[in-house]
């Protein structure tokens, strides 16, 4: 493969919509190609996927070590491989560039297509393209300019390429058809934008006319090949795994880890009745359970089953949205305040739909996010899914809580930016199930499932 990375200054420079636009312009081409997507996000692969008929991959050297992150590349295989950064080039989880999209570019030796979103600026950007070119020891082959006119462009193309050593591949008109909605957890997903195809032809003709593709494609690096030791023996397990609207936030890798170690058969909470038959162990990933409460609460019969296989004994590992599931119901009208923040006990009066209810508690949406970002887990006590003892790198994005009665085995830390140490428990276990907030990469931690 040829590679490139997409980066920019920031959060909501336009990296998605280049991302997205680039690939189908390139398979417009005939090429084949493979996505993927710095950091923890799920909703961007999925976009990936959608355009490239191939599983996007994260890389998330926090989460997957430097060496999984390779080996995760490595198993990529197309023409030309679109790394899509994550906010901005050089921010990661602290002050400096550790685990940013710029760390990734370098360990796997990418260069990076700059994508900013100007407004009312001309020589004062040329500064900070040189500040952002400077800053690091990043290959910078070029600028893609998001959001502006031709006129603009025109004068900032002469600006740029007078003031800073680094080429102008060209721009995206401002077009509202480009749009996509967005929810609390980020963009809404692919799966559920009908015109989703559409929007993406129309970027890919806008980057097909105002980007300069084939300088882009001399400007990409060919990609090298990393050793892959991460792959595990089968141990002749079948093994359920939920997916659908609901349930969809899965690393491509996870799965991959699961399909080695025996059969892994996929269903839905939605739309199907019963759990698959026969299976050692239950995978429910994160997702939206409460935006598709409605659909999840009315089927009864899928409930019913995964409640009673849990309580005859079988293995479950469940996160975030996963937890709210295994809890007796979601909470849809709670509010919280102060008096009664973390607990509340009586639920009569509360609207609560239905959820499997093997989990003592229930679920509720808050305004904001809860314990956001990276954080190490330390598993304190023994149980039939994970080994005691463990340290764990892992992740949180909820705007949910639950107020559970089960025994937490899981004490989590993170450090904030300012040196702080805040910490908390989560890792709701009973029987051979075990629920927790934290999304985990297998790679970060091989013997993570016993």
């Amino acid at each position: 493969m040829k590679g490139i990375v997409i980066g920019s200054n920031k959060s909501g420079g336009g990296k998605t919509t280049v991302t997205l636009g680039l690939m189908k312009a390139l398979m417009n081409k005939g090429f084949e190609v493979q996505g993927y997507k710095v950091g923890p996000d799920y909703i961007d692969p999925a976009f990936h996927s959608t355009i490239t008929g191939k599983s996007s991959r994260n890389l998330d050297i926090f989460l997957m070590g430097e060496e999984g992150v390779k080996a995760s590349f490595s198993r990529g295989n197309a023409d030309i491989a679109v790394v899509e950064g994550v906010m901005g080039l050089y921010d990661g989880k602290g002050i400096d560039a550790e685990y940013s999209t710029a760390h990734v570019a370098k360990l796997l030796d990418l260069p990076v297509v700059l994508v900013l979103s100007p407004s009312a600026q001309m020589a004062t950007l040329c500064a900070e393209i040189n500040g952002i070119i400077n800053f690091d020891n990043v290959k910078i082959c070029g600028i893609i300019l998001n959001n502006v006119s031709e006129s603009y462009y025109r004068i900032l193309k002469i600006a740029i390429e007078s003031n800073c050593k680094t080429n102008v591949f060209g721009y995206i008109p401002k077009d509202d058809r480009l749009s996509i909605k967005s929810r609390h957890l980020g963009l809404i997903q692919s799966s559920e934008i009908s015109d989703i195809n559409s929007k993406i032809d129309i970027c890919a003709e806008l980057i097909y006319k105002h980007v300069d593709l084939n300088a882009l494609i001399k400007n990409m690096n060919e990609c090298k090949q990393y050793e892959d030791n991460f792959h595990v023996k089968n141990k002749n397990m079948k093994i359920a795994i939920a997916y659908d609207k609901a349930f969809s936030f899965y690393y491509k890798e996870n799965l991959e880890m699961l399909q080695e170690m025996g059969e892994v058969t996929f269903f839905s909470p939605i739309a199907d009745k019963k759990l698959p038959k026969n299976i050692d162990f239950l995978y429910i990933g994160g997702g939206y359970p409460e935006v598709f409460i409605d659909e999840l609460s009315q089927n009864k019969s899928m409930l019913n089953s995964i409640h009673d296989q849990l309580n005859n004994g079988l293995k479950c590992f469940a996160e975030c949205g996963g937890l709210m599931y295994l809890t007796k119901g979601l909470a849809t009208d709670y509010k919280e305040d102060e008096s009664n923040k973390y607990m509340f006990n009586n639920y009569k009066g509360l609207n609560i739909k239905d959820t499997v209810g093997f989990f003592n508690g229930v679920s509720y949406m808050t305004n904001r996010l809860q314990n956001f970002g990276y954080a190490q887990i330390q598993v304190n006590a023994e149980n039939s899914i994970v080994s005691s003892g463990s340290k764990i790198n892992c992740h949180e994005f909820h705007k949910s809580k639950v107020n559970c009665s089960e025994r937490k085995i899981y004490k989590l830390q993170k450090e904030t930016i300012t040196g702080e140490i805040k910490q908390w428990e989560c890792g709701y276990v009973k029987k051979n199930a075990l629920g927790a907030y934290a999304h985990i990469h297998f790679f970060g931690n091989r013997n993570f499932l016993k």
